[in-house]
């Protein structure tokens, strides 16, 4: 009764900690703007299955994609076994799924094999991080204490496969000494089993009591600890990509309030139309954290920091200044400076900063050739173009801030109706002097 009184108190301050949190991430949510409907639900369903589940980007790198698919099919697997701990210290039975029989034998099987893999997984993630100094993990935004994130979640992660094998061997091994009937399979925990040999069922049931509590309230902290650090798309990866954005990834969207000024200008008529009141647009383009949209502001919360995006960006890789990466977690970064004040003082709040130029500067914005290499080896359809042609169209149509190339562009197109310097009517010019002979 005790241990099921404590488990209580424990996990009702899990979930109140973690409703507390969401509830802060929804205000920001309410702050962004809108972007677009959400339907084609079948189709996308199967780019759920394709790209979350099936891992099917991940695998462009195969080796390591390989031990990532593990990882998240691990969590997968074992996550059946988490929510059982939770129903047996809540209500005090045992292994409470053990009534589903022969399936549960493969469910148990099955975690007690990702253990281990998910184990090997993450000590593998962990080699590399602290020495084999990859590039794509390096990089301007990547400071130490993104570094020091990801290995504490690697950490945590490898402690939870430590525990959760060392409970199912203990378990084992305690129910082969004492002759009861083995609930479940556990062909990996049956075999490392001999490390306990000899120990009495006094000490084996000390172990799995030692490793049952460090699993579940190791994952209790780490439910709590997700929503601050990178590792929260661990919640968040797999809504992103069934909200991701149907359209082909190089077709740019239009803005409403400019798409109905263009059709009025085509049809005059339509000027005097009787119409209902519009509010004036407030901001062309994205300037701060609350011009951008839900789903940019989805993308910086489900972003792996993964480095896969500026990794084959062509500007970053020609020594531009521009990383993908960074565009998407300095709107995470600058939500969380200027959300709290917004909530607090509504839209009038300013802290005399902004996303534009106190995090992303003008040229990194112009760096992009929105070739869309990032978006779309992006293994969560992130699309950073979007958001990048976004805020470009602040600069231009706000500031007329623009390279000067462009400006002479945007010049030629008002002046001659095209984006070379010459007039209309000598555009037939060099034709002038050729002779067709046609027979």
């Amino acid at each position: 009764m005790v241990k099921q009184l404590v488990f209580a108190i424990a996990l009702l301050a899990t979930i109140g900690i973690f409703i507390f949190t969401i509830h802060r991430i929804v205000s920001y949510f309410k702050l962004t703007q809108p972007a677009f409907p959400v339907r084609d639900f079948g189709n996308r369903f199967w780019v759920t299955m394709d790209v979350a589940i099936g891992q099917t980007k991940i695998f462009r790198r195969p080796v390591i994609g390989f031990f990532h698919a593990l990882v998240f099919w691990g969590f997968c697997v074992i996550a059946f076994g988490s929510i059982e701990m939770i129903i047996d210290g809540l209500f005090g039975t045992e292994r409470i799924f053990k009534v589903l029989g022969p399936l549960y034998d493969v469910i148990s099987a099955s975690g007690d094999i990702f253990g281990l893999l998910v184990g090997i997984s993450i000590i593998i993630f962990l080699f590399r991080r602290l020495f084999m100094h990859i590039k794509r993990f390096e990089g301007i935004e990547m400071k130490s204490v993104s570094h020091m994130d990801a290995n504490l979640a690697l950490s945590m992660i490898l402690v939870l496969m430590i525990s959760l094998l060392g409970m199912n061997m203990a378990y084992y091994a305690l129910t082969i000494q004492s002759g009861e009937v083995m609930a479940g399979v556990y062909p990996v925990s049956s075999l490392l089993s001999g490390i306990m040999a000899g120990l009495s069922s006094k000490q084996l049931h000390l172990i799995y009591e030692i490793c049952w509590w460090t699993h579940i309230l190791l994952i209790f902290v780490f439910a709590n600890v997700l929503p601050y650090s990178k590792h929260f798309h661990v919640f968040m990866s797999i809504p992103n990509v069934f909200l991701s954005r149907m359209e082909p990834l190089g077709k740019l969207t239009n803005m409403e309030s400019i798409t109905r000024e263009v059709k009025l200008m085509l049809d005059p008529d339509t000027a005097f139309a009787s119409s209902p009141c519009e509010s004036p647009v407030a901001r062309f383009g994205v300037k701060d954290a609350e011009d951008v949209t839900w789903k940019n502001y989805f993308d910086s919360l489900a972003c792996t920091e993964c480095g896969r995006c500026t990794s084959v960006c062509p500007a970053n890789l020609t020594g531009k200044r521009l990383s993908p990466r960074k565009i998407i977690m300095d709107v995470r970064a600058r939500m969380k400076e200027k959300g709290p004040g917004l909530v607090k003082e509504g839209n009038g709040f300013t802290d005399g900063r902004s996303l534009l130029r106190d995090y992303i500067s003008e040229e990194e914005l112009w760096a992009c050739t929105t070739c869309n290499a990032c978006a779309r080896e992006c293994p969560i359809n992130i699309n950073h173009p979007g958001l990048i042609v976004d805020m470009r169209r602040y600069l231009v149509m706000e500031e007329a801030s623009a390279p000067g190339g462009i400006k002479a562009v945007f010049n030629n197109i008002e002046n001659n109706g095209a984006p070379w310097q010459f007039s209309p009517d000598d555009r037939m010019l060099w034709a002038k002097d050729i002779e067709l002979n046609i027979n």
